[in-house]
C-alpha cells in the first residue's frame, strides 16, 4: 500500500504564559496512512488529537519532525485536504448549493455549479440545493459540510469529531452515508473522535494516543470484514478490539490524573474478612 500521509517524529509545544513552562502536546509521533485507508485517532481528553489533526490540515505548524503528503512537506492549508469539523461550519447567508460552490471558488461558474449538485446528490440533499442552513437539520447541515470537502476532491479527508455534536440516531446514519462515501471514493481518512465504537466500526486502523505529552500509544488493526453493517458491533471481533482499545485509553487516562491511581489503588479489596 502506498503511502499518502507520513509523519515523521511530529512535536508541538507551546510557549507559556507568564512565570509558567512550555506545554507539550505532541511528542515525537509517527504515523502513516495508506492510499484508501481508513485511520481513526482516538484517546483520553488532552492527547492531542484535535492540535494533530489541525497540524495535518496546515491550521497550525509543528514545532518539530517532518510532514509529507504524497512526498511534498505540508506548510499550509491546501485543497489536497478536505476539513470537516464538529462545528457546523456553514455561511448562515448561503444556500447548500452556495456553500459548496464557495469551496470551489477559483473554478468556472458552470463547473461549480455541477460539482457542486453532484456531491449534494452523493449526499442524499439534491432537493435541499436551495435551502439555507437554518432550515436544515444538524445531520443535513453535516451533509453539506461533507459535501463542500469532498467538492474539493482530496487526496485525504480530515474529520474532527464530526457527528459528536447529533443525537445517536442521527450519528448512526451519518456513519452509515460516510462509509458509503469511503467505498465510493477510496479516499484515505484521519479521522479524530472521542466514541470508541465509532472509531472501531470506521477504521481500517485506531490510533490510541498516549498523553501529556501525545505520542502514538498503539495501532490497533480491525479485522472485520468490509462492508460493515452496525450489526457488526455485536461480532466477537469488534468487542474484543473495543475492550481493548477501552483498556488502553483507561490505563492513559489514569496515569494522566495526578492522585487518581491513589484512589483507585484503595478500592481493591484488601483481601481481609470483614467482621
Amino acid at each position: 500500500m502506498t503511502d499518502v500521509l507520513q509523519l515523521r517524529g511530529l512535536g508541538k509545544t507551546y510557549a507559556g504564559g507568564k512565570g509558567r513552562g512550555e506545554t507539550v502536546a505532541l511528542d515525537n509521533v509517527d504515523l502513516t496512512i495508506g492510499e484508501g485507508e481508513f485511520l481513526s485517532i482516538v484517546g483520553a481528553s488532552g492527547c492531542g488529537k484535535s492540535t494533530l489533526l489541525r497540524i495535518v490540515a496546515g491550521l497550525e505548524r509543528q514545532s518539530s519532525g517532518e510532514l509529507l503528503l504524497d512526498g511534498t512537506p505540508i506548510t499550509r492549508p491546501g485543497r489536497d485536504r478536505g476539513m470537516v469539523f464538529q462545528q457546523y461550519t456553514l455561511f448562515p447567508w448561503l444556500t447548500a448549493l452556495e456553500n459548496i460552490e464557495f469551496a470551489l471558488r477559483d473554478s468556472g461558474r458552470r463547473e461549480r455549479s455541477d460539482i457542486a449538485r453532484e456531491y449534494l446528490e452523493v449526499v442524499g440533499l439534491t432537493s435541499f440545493a436551495e435551502h439555507f442552513p437554518a432550515q436544515l437539520s444538524g445531520g443535513m447541515q453535516q451533509r453539506v459540510a461533507i459535501a463542500r470537502a469532498l467538492a474539493l476532491r482530496p487526496r485525504i479527508l480530515l474529520m474532527d469529531e464530526p457527528f459528536g455534536a447529533l443525537d445517536s440516531q442521527t450519528r448512526m446514519l451519518m456513519q452509515e452515508l460516510l462509509l458509503a462515501i469511503w467505498e465510493r471514493d477510496r479516499l484515505s481518512v484521519l479521522f479524530v473522535t472521542h466514541d470508541v465504537e465509532e472509531a472501531i466500526f470506521l477504521a481500517d486502523r485506531v490510533c490510541v494516543m498516549a498523553s501529556k505529552p501525545g505520542r502514538v500509544r498503539e495501532l490497533v488493526r480491525v479485522e472485520a470484514e468490509r462492508p460493515r453493517i452496525l450489526e457488526q458491533q455485536s461480532s466477537s471481533q469488534f468487542m474484543a478490539a473495543r475492550q481493548h482499545v477501552r483498556g488502553l485509553i483507561h490505563d492513559e487516562a489514569v496515569h494522566a490524573t495526578s492522585g487518581l491511581e491513589a484512589v483507585l489503588a484503595r478500592r481493591e479489596p484488601s483481601g481481609e474478612g470483614t467482621s
